[in-house]
C-alpha cells in the first residue's frame, strides 16, 4: 500500500513537471523585448461603436464609421497621455478589404482606458490622394515623433486595386497633412505601382521619450508585408528603398519554413535602436503547409529580429518562437479567426513599454513589458492540428 502510495505520488510530480516544462516558454535573448503581459480584466481596449456617425466626404453620406471593425492600432505619447489611431471599418462591404477604412482617435491616461472621438480623424476626402485612398481608405497606421514635436505616420492607401504605403505629419495627431505615396518618386517611380505595405521606422529612448532616430545620417525604415526590406530617407515623407546590386529589393529576412513566420515576415511598430543593436517587432503568419504544426494554420503571431546598430541590414538574430501569440477568446473571434495579435503600436510610457495590438482585425489589445519586472514570453503550447 505505501509502495503504491509514493509510486502514485512519484508519477503525478513527474506528470506535473512534464506538464509545466511543455507549457513554459524559453527565456528571452538579452536583446529581446518582454515578455509582455496582457493586464487582466482590460482588454480589448477597443471595439466597435454601432452609434458614432459621420458624414463621408466622398459619398456625402451619413455613415456609421466604425460599426463593423476597430483594429490594427498605431500610438504615440502626447502631452503625458497615449494617443491611439486605430482603423475601423464601416459595414458597406461583405468582407475585409471591400470595406472603407478610416482611422480612430482615442487617448488615455494611464494607457488602459481610452476616450474616443466620435469621429475619424484620417479618411478618404476630396484631396489630391482620393485616388490611392478611395474606396478602401486608409489602413494599417505606425507612427512615431520627430525629437521636435512632429509625429510621423506611415499608413497603407486602399483604392482596391495597388495598396501602397504612405506618409503623414502632425503636430496634435488630429490635424494631418498627407504627402503621398512614399515611393512615388524614387528610382523614376520604379516601385510606384508595386503593392507596398507595413512601414516600421526606426526610434530611440533619448531623454526618456521615444523619438526618430538617424542612422548614418539618414532616416531608416523597415518595411514589407512578405518579407523584410529596408528604405531610407532625408524629410521622412520621401523614401527610397534599398535595393541589391541586381537594382532589386534587397530582403534583409524571409518566412523560414516549420516556423510560426513560415507565411510572412510583416514589419510591425517601429523598430527600436538599443545597445545591443536594432530590435524590429514584427508579425508572422504560419503556413497552411509548411509551419509550425503547433500553431493554427494562418495564425498571426508576433516575432522579433535584431540587426546591427551600425549596418541596419545586417541581421544578427532572431527568436525561433514567437514572443507574443494569440491566446484570448477575443483574439481567435472576429474576421480572423484563425487566430490573430498582429502588433503596430510601441509606445515607451512611464518606465514601460506598452504594445497596441489588433485582435483578430475586430478588437483592440494592449500588453505591457516592464523592464523592471520582467515576464515570460507567451508559452506555445500546442492546438493539435
Amino acid at each position: 500500500m505505501i509502495k503504491r502510495y509514493f509510486s502514485s505520488i512519484l508519477f503525478l510530480s513527474f506528470f506535473i513537471v512534464q506538464v509545466t516544462f511543455a507549457q513554459s516558454a524559453s527565456p528571452l535573448p538579452d536583446w529581446a523585448l518582454g515578455g509582455f503581459v496582457r493586464p487582466p480584466g482590460k482588454n480589448p481596449i477597443i471595439s466597435p461603436d454601432t452609434t458614432t456617425e459621420f458624414t463621408d466626404p466622398m459619398s456625402k453620406s451619413v455613415i456609421k464609421w466604425e460599426i463593423n471593425d476597430t483594429f490594427n492600432p498605431g500610438a504615440a505619447v502626447k502631452e503625458g497621455k497615449i494617443v491611439v489611431l486605430y482603423r475601423a471599418e464601416d459595414n458597406t462591404g461583405i468582407k475585409i478589404g471591400s470595406r472603407t477604412s478610416r482611422l480612430g482617435y482615442a487617448e488615455s491616461k494611464d494607457g488602459l482606458h481610452f476616450k474616443r472621438k466620435k469621429e475619424p480623424v484620417f479618411f478618404p476626402a476630396e484631396d489630391d490622394q482620393k485616388a490611392f485612398d478611395w474606396p478602401g481608405g486608409c489602413e494599417d497606421p505606425r507612427i512615431a515623433i520627430t525629437e521636435d514635436g512632429t509625429y510621423v505616420m506611415l499608413y497603407t492607401q486602399w483604392n482596391r486595386k495597388v495598396p501602397r504605403l504612405a506618409a503623414a505629419t502632425s503636430k496634435d495627431l488630429v490635424h494631418w497633412t498627407k504627402h503621398g505615396p512614399v515611393f512615388q518618386d524614387a528610382y523614376n517611380g520604379k516601385f510606384f505601382n508595386m503593392a507596398t505595405k507595413s512601414a516600421s521606422i526606426l526610434t530611440q529612448v533619448k531623454g526618456n521619450k521615444q523619438v526618430i532616430a538617424r542612422v548614418n545620417g539618414q532616416y531608416f525604415m523597415y518595411w514589407g508585408e512578405r518579407h523584410v526590406y529596408a528604405a531610407t530617407s532625408t524629410n521622412l515623407t520621401d523614401w527610397r528603398p534599398l535595393v541589391d546590386d541586381k537594382g532589386e529589393l534587397l530582403i534583409l529576412a524571409s518566412p523560414r519554413k516549420d516556423y510560426f513566420d513560415s507565411d510572412m515576415t510583416e514589419c510591425g511598430p517601429p523598430a527600436l535602436l538599443t545597445d545591443k543593436g536594432i530590435v524590429l517587432l514584427y508579425n508572422g503568419r504560419n503556413s497552411n503547409t509548411k509551419g509550425d504544426k503547433r500553431l493554427a494554420a494562418g495564425t498571426y503571431s508576433a516575432g522579433q529580429m535584431l540587426f546591427d546598430k551600425n549596418d541596419p541590414t545586417k541581421l544578427i538574430a532572431r527568436l525561433d518562437e514567437p514572443f507574443f501569440r494569440p491566446r484570448e477568446a477575443f483574439e481567435k473571434r472576429g474576421q480572423y479567426a484563425s487566430g490573430t495579435v498582429f502588433i503596430e503600436g510601441l509606445v515607451w510610457f512611464k518606465q514601460k513599454w506598452h504594445l497596441y495590438y489588433g485582435c483578430a482585425d475586430s478588437r483592440v489589445g494592449v500588453a505591457i513589458y516592464d523592464p523592471k519586472h520582467p515576464a515570460d514570453p507567451d508559452p506555445v503550447e500546442d492546438t493539435g492540428r
